[in-house]
């Protein structure tokens, strides 16, 4: 059977688009506050959630022991209980089937021999890149068993940030299988779409420690922060040393994170415009078409999210238009790079 065949394809896209859902579904977890609900890791017998009202009872119990309950939820009865549980438990399940879908496949191609000596390192990589998000899952959920009834932000960022170079190297090699014909690479315009997918990890790091700081709930106007301020005075002031209020501070890393949304905008209008001195195959032609309309949505639910103070489904379709517009970021650097 030929080496790196459609199987092989199609499993790394299904990989692909199990991420994407577990992104999604981490996004639901975060907005929803369900994230520690589930303070142990079983890793077999966890997948099976409580089936009784003993082992609903049990599971509730443990988490009074830590201050998310203790602090914020003490309120909760059994049934709110049950809700968070949900969302977190399917996060993690979801995570399991990723591991499955891409560990046994790999196995039966390993045995076939159906995986060229590249795609086989390639692969390697991945299965590392899936244990250590998993590894990153549970050390972020440790941060908020503390003191603090919250995860941190940093954990938070790593585990996101890691899911998505995950999904952009599983997705950059189904692309190397999809299209195996190499292109004449302009290196200025491939390096200057390499700017844009740099800047755009970094935009999305800095979305992930808004959503851990909770800092999309403050300067809920648009184009300005409140009082009618491009740069509010809290931007500046909340932390010591200064340079903390841009990675630590509320009112700093929203204002990063507002004004690399307009740098990431610039970069993908210089792309475009830039695009049209070339002469471009159609599946170029379309990553750039695509780039630009995905920057413009994701613009406009970024503003949307502030304006309405991040409710649960916006914040979610915000999250899902950083996928897209990563894919397509990731597609159209392909293009001109292979």
């Amino acid at each position: 059977m030929k080496k790196d065949n459609k199987i092989v394809m199609y499993w790394l896209l299904t990989g692909c688009a199990l991420i994407f859902i577990m992104v999604i579904v981490g996004g639901i977890t975060r907005l929803t506050h369900s994230g520690l609900s589930i303070s142990n890791y079983k890793l077999i017998s966890g997948t099976i959630p409580p089936l009784n009202d003993t082992e609903w009872q049990a599971a509730f119990e443990l988490y009074k022991r830590y201050p998310e309950y203790q602090k914020l939820n003490y309120h909760f009865t059994l049934e709110d209980f049950k809700e968070i549980y949900f969302w977190e438990w399917l996060h993690r399940v979801i995570g399991r089937l990723i591991g499955l879908v891409f560990f046994i496949p790999f196995l039966y191609f390993l045995i076939k021999r159906q995986l060229t000596t590249s795609t086989l390192k390639k692969a390697l990589i991945l299965l590392m890149l899936g244990a250590f998000q998993g590894f990153l899952g549970w050390y972020m959920v440790k941060s908020g068993l503390v003191d603090r009834p919250d995860v941190s932000h940093y954990r938070l960022a790593a585990h996101l940030t890691t899911a998505f170079i995950t999904f952009a190297y599983t997705f950059w090699v189904a692309l190397d299988l999809i299209y195996p014909e190499k292109n004449q690479i302009q290196k200025g315009f491939r390096n200057l779409i390499r700017w844009g997918l740099a800047i755009l990890m970094l935009q999305i790091i800095y979305g992930a420690f808004v959503a851990g700081l909770d800092a999309g709930f403050i300067h809920n106007h648009w184009p300005m922060m409140s009082e009618g301020k491009f740069m509010h005075e809290t931007v500046y002031i909340e932390q010591e040393p200064w340079y903390k209020n841009f990675i630590e501070g509320k009112s700093g890393v929203q204002f990063v994170h507002r004004i690399l949304a307009y740098v990431v905008v610039f970069l993908v209008l210089l792309i475009w415009m830039k695009s049209k001195k070339l002469k471009l195959n159609r599946l170029q032609s379309n990553g750039i078409q695509a780039l630009l309309i995905l920057v413009g949505i994701q613009f406009i639910l970024g503003v949307l999210t502030i304006l309405m103070q991040v409710p649960v489904w916006l914040g979610v379709a915000h999250q899902a238009g950083a996928f897209l517009l990563l894919s397509a970021m990731i597609f159209t650097l392909h293009r001109f790079s292979k």
